[in-house]
């Protein structure tokens, strides 16, 4: 015991009171290092191998696709780690990252990377911070730890904060863009476009004004022009987005299609109705603007009124009284 005592003394003095935990820390991080470069350094599965190269046909640009699939594989070597066990866990998060713009098969890796790194890196700039630049002298052990550990957990939360905001932004823009893609819907189908060329017609007119909606009928024309079948290919649409009113869409086309009724039909009835719940949406933003604006209205007027209107009273009221005290007399 006296000699574990004794080497605690010596290391802090010479890396402080928090001596250490740094030396766990580093330790910890080389372990880390150590297992990554170990996991990127295992020889590839002979099989994986073979059957990469089996998907490379004889006229195709051979170095692209190996690139690509060693870019793959990098995070492959990490699916245990950056993928959820749990099915269902898996699938919620990929259809968050769909919605969020990110349609890529790695989106999910990539998440759990970013939240990794940026977890590890911020608890590096929070030790190097509190020990090194200054940061924690005079301070409590709360409150080194937690200015220790609070950028790490900043770190690893950030990537969480930001998939939903963009879930948010995407959703607003596909709501306020999809009354003006029904339009012009209606305006292919009564031109006589199939709904096939309306799609990949409206996909680029609204790419310059609303690009998240955009994209997602241009997923659906690559989609149908795969051979996918059509109800599944609209129905994955209304999922991807998360808007109720694509999801309407998406059964008002396919119950038209189910009863054999017309598109533009469907399409003008559905496209008026958008448009109305479209304006009461605005008069719904109207009527709420006179409740917000109270409380500003309240704070910016009330207190100088007060000072006009009492200001002077209270001033004659303690002049009053200066002058009836004991000087005063």
């Amino acid at each position: 015991m006296q000699f574990l005592s004794s080497i605690n003394e010596q290391i802090s003095e010479v890396l402080g009171p928090m001596g250490l935990i740094i030396i766990v820390g580093v330790v910890g991080l080389m372990l880390v290092v150590a297992t990554v470069i170990m996991m990127l350094r295992q020889p590839e599965d002979p099989l994986a191998k073979l059957k990469r190269a089996s998907t490379i046909g004889p006229g195709d640009d051979g170095k692209t696709k190996l690139r690509q699939a060693g870019g793959n594989q990098q995070l492959e070597k990490f699916a245990k780690f950056l993928e959820p066990e749990d099915v269902a866990e898996l699938s919620a998060k990929q259809l968050m990252l769909r919605q969020a713009g990110y349609q890529g098969r790695d989106a999910v890796r990539v998440f759990y990377f970013a939240q990794m790194a940026l977890g590890i890196l911020g608890l590096i700039a929070g030790v190097i911070y509190v020990n090194f630049l200054g940061g924690g002298e005079g301070l409590t052990t709360q409150k080194t730890m937690m200015y220790t550990v609070g950028p790490g957990g900043i770190g690893y939360f950030l990537p969480k904060y930001w998939v939903t905001r963009r879930v948010e932004a995407r959703k607003e823009e596909i709501t306020r863009g999809f009354p003006d893609a029904l339009d012009m819907m209606l305006v292919c189908v009564e031109a006589g476009q199939s709904l096939d060329q309306c799609i990949v017609r409206v996909s680029n007119e609204l790419r310059a004004s609303y690009k998240a909606l955009a994209d997602e009928f241009e997923v659906v024309a690559y989609e149908m022009k795969a051979g996918k079948d059509k109800i599944t290919v609209l129905n994955d649409m209304g999922e991807r987005c998360g808007v109720q009113d694509v999801s309407s869409f998406v059964t008002v086309l396919v119950q038209s299609a189910a009863f054999g009724t017309s598109i533009s039909d469907a399409l003008r009835v559905y496209a008026a109705e958008m448009r109305d719940k479209r304006v009461m949406r605005a008069e719904e933003a109207a009527n709420k603007l006179p409740t917000k604006m109270t409380l500003a209205t309240m704070m910016l007027t009330v207190p100088p009124l007060l000072i006009i209107l009492v200001g002077p009273s209270v001033h004659g009221i303690t002049e009053l009284g200066n002058m009836s005290g004991p000087g005063g007399q």
